[in-house]
């Protein structure tokens, strides 16, 4: 189950809206509509959360470059949601050299008859984990991207559970926070 949210920065204190994120496919795209939440260009936050296995901090202010911060790129990986986040500059990759050989890639599954099992168990494991081991277990990103809104990098890499409820309280937002929940 994932929980999103948007929180925008105001002169009246933050907003919160909730939102849908299946048409967002890019980070581009989460950066827009974030954009969207605010047109003041004031700090807008996209808080992203799949029950207790990771959640991610999206902060846009105005026109700049968002920033990340994901609390398990590992988990983050293996949801759609977090492959908006896990952009290969926030991994640490040159962009476009991991996926792009379509020949390496087994499209249907199968080959030759076999099964997925079958074939899974020749490689030695399934094409997920190969991916996985490609993504770093544990944090990746900006983990001060809330440093300036009290809450530090070491809190922020410190919450689990209700991070995005724990985020709200710190920003003294919690209440706006539970209108969308």
């Amino acid at each position: 189950m994932y929980f999103a949210a948007l929180l925008a920065r105001t002169e009246d204190g933050w907003e919160a809206s909730d939102t849908e994120l299946d048409d967002v496919e890019t980070l581009s795209d989460l950066a827009d509509l974030a954009r969207e939440a605010c047109p003041d260009e004031d700090t807008v936050l996209v808080l992203i959360e799949q029950e207790d296995a990771w959640f991610g901090v999206v902060r846009v202010d105005g026109e700049e470059d968002p920033r990340i911060y994901v609390s398990d790129a590992a988990a983050a990986a293996r949801s759609s949601y977090g492959e908006i986040l896990l952009t290969d500059e926030l991994l640490g990759r040159e962009p476009g050299k991991e996926g792009d050989d379509l020949d390496a890639l087994d499209l249907d599954g199968t080959e030759d008859g076999e099964s997925d099992d079958e074939e899974d168990a020749a490689d030695g494991g399934d094409a997920v984990a190969g991916t996985a081991e490609a993504v770093p277990h544990g944090p990746v990103g900006d983990a001060g991207v809330l440093d300036d809104l009290g809450v530090s990098e070491k809190e922020l890499r410190a919450m689990s559970g209700d991070a995005v409820g724990e985020i709200a309280e710190a920003l003294g937002a919690s209440e706006v926070l539970e209108t969308v929940r």
